[in-house]
């Protein structure tokens, strides 16, 4: 019941419907109590039409009365008979109850309509002077009558037993459309991914909510101004950090080539190494700001083995000075709709991280092939993988798993899913040898050419 009464409390969709059913059986107990007097009133004045319409067709008919005896007639109904006899013959009635006739009425009575208890029996009479000046008795038995009044009565409230659930099951059907529009404009606010702040359409929606859609979308304006404020700053003191590091990155350079002491040398290198950890901080941040801009970017065809060749070009290098294998190994290529510029930042922050997490004398995979959304992309290499309940957390941005031993900046995998987000992309982390959990398997699903 606590559970119901917080539901009730905090659903206006079932307050609504609530109040409506309760509305619906009070003004539906009101109207059948009304309808049910009214049936039975009418009930009865049509039985009391019946006993002067006897007598009315008594008079007419200038009929005479003889009393039967004990014998049985074919048809008739005791309890329900209607009895008709002289008003002077009530002197000669000869039993107590009502089997026999005459019955004993009072021979004072009124014309005209009346309830007396005769024998044990209430009986309704009607009492009337003929033409001739004779008077008679019209009368039936009252508890019969009542009985059939009241059949009478409830026949007349099968429509409302009938409507009322018909009418709950409308007021609920009917409070679900009319709230079908919320449900519909929280699914698709929901769906959205964190970088889809483009306004919701208000058009279709009833007037009572527009306003707080209208609300919303300037929530979700504000929200993406503050956002692309924040992504410009980081971008404009990442590009203006590039200039001066990138001098410092030629500097160490050209100083490490030049003659020094083993003990300079060895002060020299973690500075030279630090440049360029930050000079590589830099860029990626740079890369991950311009994932995350909301700017639409122009997409075509795309070979994904040309973009495996420009990754390769800039990476073999890398994969060499550890002793890498690093290769491609599907035959056919494939071609994907997306720009070009993100397929390549994609796929080398991809190798890049395998190449870096993989041990020297290892080896790092690309394929490629088709698929149902259009092409398959799998990267994999010979390294430790990544544990199942890190695998979430490692597109957070500046998140690196511990214990690896390699330096990074932990923005790889973070380019990577703002990509993926904002061209429709999927990306996926599994194990190469899934028994062993051994070797990482990065998965991305792309869009074919439509």
């Amino acid at each position: 019941m606590d559970g119901f009464k917080r539901r009730l409390s905090d659903s206006v969709q079932l307050r609504l419907s609530v109040t409506l059913s309760l509305a619906i059986l009070i003004v539906a107990v009101l109207a059948g109590a009304f309808a049910f007097i009214s049936a039975l009133k009418e009930a009865h004045e049509m039985q009391d039409e019946s006993l002067h319409q006897v007598a009315v067709l008594f008079d007419r008919q200038h009929m005479t009365l003889r009393y039967p005896g004990a014998e049985r007639i074919v048809g008739d109904d005791e309890e329900s008979r209607i009895i008709v006899q002289y008003l002077a013959d009530s002197t000669k009635a000869t039993g107590n109850d009502d089997a026999s006739i005459p019955l004993p009425f009072p021979v004072t009575l009124a014309d005209g309509l009346s309830t007396l208890n005769i024998a044990g029996e209430d009986f309704r009479v009607l009492v009337r002077t003929t033409s001739t000046g004779e008077r008679i008795v019209v009368a039936q038995e009252a508890d019969v009558r009542d009985k059939e009044a009241r059949e009478s009565a409830w026949r007349s409230l099968l429509p409302f037993l009938i409507l009322f659930p018909v009418l709950l099951l409308v007021v609920g059907d009917l409070v679900r459309k009319l709230f079908r529009p919320i449900a519909t404009l929280s699914a698709e606010i929901d769906q959205r991914d964190q970088q889809a702040l483009h306004p919701v359409d208000e058009q279709h929606l009833p007037s009572e909510i527009r306003p707080f859609v209208v609300a919303i979308n300037r929530l979700l304006k504000r929200v993406a101004q503050a956002m692309e404020t924040q992504r410009r700053f980081i971008a404009d003191a990442a590009h203006e950090l590039r200039s001066p590091m990138t001098a410092l990155s030629l500097q160490a350079e050209r100083l490490a080539s030049t003659p020094m002491s083993e003990a300079t040398r060895q002060s020299f290198m973690p500075l030279a190494q630090g440049i360029e950890r930050s000079r590589k901080l830099i860029e990626q941040l740079l890369a991950l700001a311009a994932a995350q801009s909301v700017v639409q970017r122009s997409e075509v065809t795309v070979s994904v083995h040309a973009v495996f060749r420009q990754v390769l070009e800039d990476l073999l290098p890398l994969a060499e000075n550890k002793g890498i294998d690093l290769g491609v190994e599907s035959v056919e290529d494939v071609q994907v709709v997306i720009n070009e510029l993100d397929l390549f930042i994609l796929i080398k922050n991809l190798v890049d991280n395998a190449i870096r997490y993989t041990p020297a004398g290892g080896r790092v995979d690309l394929s490629v092939e088709p698929s149902e959304q259009g092409a398959l992309i799998d990267i994999k290499d010979s390294g430790p993988g990544i544990r199942v309940e890190e695998q979430a957390l490692v597109f957070d941005p500046f998140y690196r798993s511990l214990g690896t031993g390699e330096a990074g900046s932990g923005l790889g995998l973070s380019i990577v899913m703002a990509i993926a987000e904002r061209t429709g992309a999927r990306v996926g982390l599994g194990y190469v040898d899934e028994v062993g959990q051994r070797g990482l398997r990065v998965s991305v699903w792309l869009k074919g050419r439509s």
